[in-house]
């Protein structure tokens, strides 16, 4: 069945139908999804998902956007919550300068970042990565942490180009995969799909963002990913059960399940 490796069902996007919506995954072929935190109050609300879906798996973190709430209190919080049975990664973390241009801003995010990376390396868990228009200082830090002995992560939404692509494979590293796939314009990523080895690609939402092809625009879940998979198949050359079953078998290596 698909696995969803990043998504957002803690958002307000789902307060009006989460229940239903979750409840129709399986008969929808979605087998497991993991919620990503990316704020000090998602970190609450990921719990509650997790206790009552039985096949949602939580990961726990804060986004770089949010990169102010990562004070020692919280630090201790993510390193407690991620003694959970559930909780499978430490994510959202990394760095995003899209928003955030002042050097200053750069140097804060990146503190936040290895913070939290450190708390990975010390549970011995893998990593869920953020990172935009910050790909020098990610690959930097990423590479940091692999050379000490870090087990393994993922790069959510990866939207870079192939070259840095291979680096982070070469590290045993594995690609978020999403909607953006299904883009017309992302050539980059469609090049990196068709280059990477399948058994490192995952499959993920990050709902309620970033739908694929024909709903791009509206609010994305889980059952969007039949149209990911149908594009992955095709730069692949493949088939979808292919992708469906090889991403699966990744994912559940990927968090240990």
């Amino acid at each position: 069945m698909i696995f969803d490796t990043h998504a957002h069902y803690d958002d307000r996007a789902f307060d009006d139908d989460r229940e239903d919506l979750l409840s129709s995954m399986k008969q929808n072929g979605i087998g497991t999804i993991v919620d990503a935190s990316s704020s000090l109050s998602s970190l609450e609300s990921i719990l509650e998902l997790i206790r009552e879906y039985p096949f949602v798996y939580g990961a726990v973190g804060i986004h770089p956007d949010n990169y102010e709430e990562v004070t020692p209190q919280v630090l201790d919080q993510i390193r407690l919550l991620a003694g959970l049975n559930k909780v499978v990664a430490i994510g959202e973390i990394g760095l995003d300068y899209y928003w955030h241009k002042e050097k200053a801003e750069h140097l804060a995010q990146q503190e936040a970042f290895r913070a939290q990376m450190d708390i990975a390396a010390d549970r011995r868990m893998p990593f869920m990565i953020h990172s935009r228009e910050a790909a020098e200082d990610t690959l930097r830090i990423v590479r940091e942490y692999m050379d000490k002995g870090m087990r393994t992560g993922v790069m959510h939404c990866f939207s870079y180009s192939w070259e840095i692509a291979q680096q982070y494979l070469e590290m045993g590293l594995y690609l978020g995969i999403g909607g953006v796939v299904t883009y017309k314009n992302a050539r980059k990523l469609k090049e990196v799909v068709e280059k990477a080895p399948l058994d490192q690609l995952v499959l993920e939402t990050d709902c309620p963002y970033l739908a694929p092809v024909p709903y791009r625009g509206t609010r994305n879940s889980s059952l969007n990913l039949p149209y990911v998979v149908r594009e992955i198949a095709a730069l692949k050359q493949t088939t979808e059960e292919e992708v469906i079953s090889v991403t699966e078998r990744s994912a559940r290596r990927l968090f240990g399940l």
